[in-house]
């Protein structure tokens, strides 16, 4: 059996039955300077010429569920990406904000590109510029235009010179935001996990109307098991996605093996976070999430097809405004 999945701007999307819906650190998302556009056409000689992607693997369904398809690297080249992206079976993609200043990018992105869905939020190094008239803006954007999510949000407490009060105050203001409108978060936890879990705690722990919350997704999780443990404990997923492709990654490889799969989702993080196999100097793109995935079939010692369909259903799960918005609308035989 196969399903096909419509999104709410009419795409189709086929889904097999089996297919349900130390590596560098990501880089601060400050302004870039745009590349040239043969350095990211995903049809360059250089990708030409070695196969990345299984011919079989073309018909699993992948969602990224955290991609800066915004970011200056990417200049106006979003057409090109997605459609690579969904050359590679990459078919639905989660675009978080950082910053007031690019709520409306993203919006404007999301309803101009089918497959793609905004989540809005400020991010923990764009703190020292916001203000508290920005979480009003925010609050408005959460109101008006349905987003996925509010992220990406959180605390960075690898930066120099981090105001932690100042990350913390805008941290637990738009988690209060969530609980609001009801909508899971993206959050940045670069070492600071233990204490993102402390506000966690308190919003999401155990007993009263708190355990009926949406949760969310710990991006580009670097942290311990007993932190893994706790955040899954919560309700929230673990994202996974280039980094664990570093050999030297030990401690990140040994949990996307071997915690639950129910707990995992997969994410480019593009253009950054980019994966073992990629050029230095060249951007992620949401195109490689499929090679992600095959990385962690290997590691986990299952199929590309059984990471794809639980990773798939995870993201669903986790992020109810898009699952509505992915109806399983025809089965056939």
């Amino acid at each position: 059996m196969k399903a096909i999945l419509m999104t709410a701007a009419g795409e189709a999307s086929v889904l097999h039955c089996c297919e349900v819906a130390k590596p560098e650190l990501p880089s601060p998302r400050h302004p870039r300077v745009k590349l040239a556009a043969a350095d990211i056409n995903p049809l360059d000689a250089k990708l030409r010429s070695k196969p990345v992607y299984h011919p079989d693997d073309r018909l699993m369904n992948l969602i990224d569920t955290h991609c800066h398809l915004d970011a200056a690297e990417f200049g106006e080249h979003q057409a090109q990406l997605l459609t690579a992206a969904r050359a590679a079976g990459v078919n639905h993609i989660v675009v978080p904000s950082v910053t007031r200043a690019n709520f409306d990018a993203v919006r404007r992105l999301c309803e101009q590109h089918p497959g793609c869905f905004p989540a809005y939020g400020i991010h923990p190094m764009f703190v020292d510029d916001a203000t508290p008239q920005d979480l009003e803006i925010l609050r408005d954007y959460l109101r008006a235009h349905q987003p996925v999510a509010i992220g990406e949000i959180g605390l960075d407490f690898f930066i120099e010179h981090y105001d932690q009060a100042r990350q913390e105050y805008f941290f637990t203001e738009q988690l209060k935001l969530a609980r609001e409108f009801n909508l899971p978060v993206l959050l940045h936890t670069r070492r600071s996990q233990d204490v993102i879990l402390k506000h966690l705690r308190k919003f999401y722990g155990s007993g009263g109307t708190s355990t009926r919350l949406s949760t969310g997704i710990a991006h580009a999780f670097s942290g311990s098991k007993t932190q893994a443990d706790e955040f899954i404990r919560l309700g929230f997923k673990l994202g996974f996605g280039g980094a664990a492709s570093y050999p030297r990654a030990t401690r990140i490889r040994e949990l996307a093996k071997t915690l639950p799969l129910d707990s995992i989702v997969l994410e480019t993080d593009a253009p950054d976070m980019r994966p073992e196999f990629i050029e230095r100097g060249q951007p992620n793109k949401p195109e490689y999430l499929m090679r992600i995935a095959q990385g962690l079939a290997e590691l986990r010692g299952v199929s590309p097809a059984e990471i794809a369909r639980a990773t798939t259903e995870n993201a669903l799960n986790v992020l109810p405004e898009l699952k509505k918005r992915l109806i399983p609308a025809i089965i056939l035989p």
